[in-house]
């Protein structure tokens, strides 16, 4: 179903917030398998052609079903547009680059300190400066701080952030290019991203993108990681405000910590399980201050 965009016009109910959370939480377990099994594609084709099978395929997938042509706005701002497809491909890129060297739950916490710098920005009440500082505390305890072995690798750390800084870019763009182009600004955003990876992928993978050995790991990378997750974001961001959505991606980290469990056998300390009910909890809280009929929690205006 494509994402649909709701009327500037008309606040979001109870009901729009959950389906907009349930969109949410869905397309993060959906993002942290398909990472998990992008790793697999790694030895064969690198991060570099990894994010090409991600965002090439998804484009393909999404533009064959979707159309987008068909509903393309008489008068688009194609900057904001090719921003966002930008945002996309410069943020999958980074965030696999960083993968080579640090693991997976740590990347991510390390990428959420783009949005929730944003929603630290977009923050007006005492009570989500509470919410904020509880998922501060929860990364902090994610964080290989102390008792480490040996340090993370600049490199991956530096990547991870500026994987951080193109996820809060998405945000802003995502929410932009939603409201223009509603649901054609997925695969049209997508196809953008990869046509800016696909130079960069090749280069280093040459032919070995196209082994059909490869394909089936291709094929699940693309729908997990991509064409399947940005749908269900598109749905959620475009009803609930920039902050809520910034503070209730909080999840990502104890989700990526719980696939490594579960999808790559990673074991996890106590401060680490306390670190995940922490995000919880504060994703949680933030969710039922979504539901409050205050106008600073409704969607912002998309007009």
């Amino acid at each position: 179903m494509p994402a649909s965009v709701p009327s500037p016009a008309v606040p979001a109910g109870p009901a729009s917030a959950l389906v907009s959370i349930a969109a949410l939480v869905a397309a993060m377990l959906s993002f942290q398998c398909g990472a998990s099994l992008a790793k697999h594609l790694f030895p064969a084709v690198g991060a570099e052609g990894a994010t090409v099978y991600r965002l090439g395929l998804s484009a393909i997938i999404l533009v064959l079903l979707r159309r987008p042509w068909r509903s393309l706005p008489a008068k688009g701002d194609w900057r904001v547009l090719i921003g966002y497809g930008l945002a996309i491909g410069a943020m999958n890129f980074v965030f696999y680059m960083s993968l080579r060297t640090i693991p997976l739950g740590i990347a991510v916490a390390l990428e959420f300190t783009g949005p929730l710098a944003l929603a630290l920005f977009h923050s007006r009440r005492p009570v989500d400066f509470v919410w904020t500082a509880l998922v501060i505390a929860g990364l902090l305890l994610l964080l290989p701080l102390r008792g480490v072995d040996k340090p993370l690798d600049p490199a991956g750390v530096a990547y991870a952030l500026a994987a951080g800084a193109g996820w809060a870019l998405y945000i802003v763009l995502g929410r932009k290019a939603g409201a223009v182009y509603g649901a054609a600004a997925v695969p049209l955003g997508i196809a953008i991203g990869a046509l800016a990876t696909i130079p960069v992928g090749f280069a280093h993978a040459g032919t070995a993108l196209f082994s059909p050995d490869l394909l089936p790991y291709a094929l699940g990378v693309a729908v997990l990681s991509s064409a399947l997750p940005y749908s269900l974001e598109m749905i959620a961001m475009t009803r609930m405000s920039t902050r809520t959505f910034s503070v209730l991606l909080s999840l990502e980290p104890a989700i990526a910590a719980l696939a490594g469990v579960a999808l790559l056998s990673e074991r996890l300390g106590p401060l680490q399980w306390l670190a995940i009910v922490a995000i919880v909890v504060a994703a949680a809280g933030t969710a039922l201050s979504a539901r409050r009929p205050a106008s600073e929690d409704e969607p912002l205006p998309i007009g």
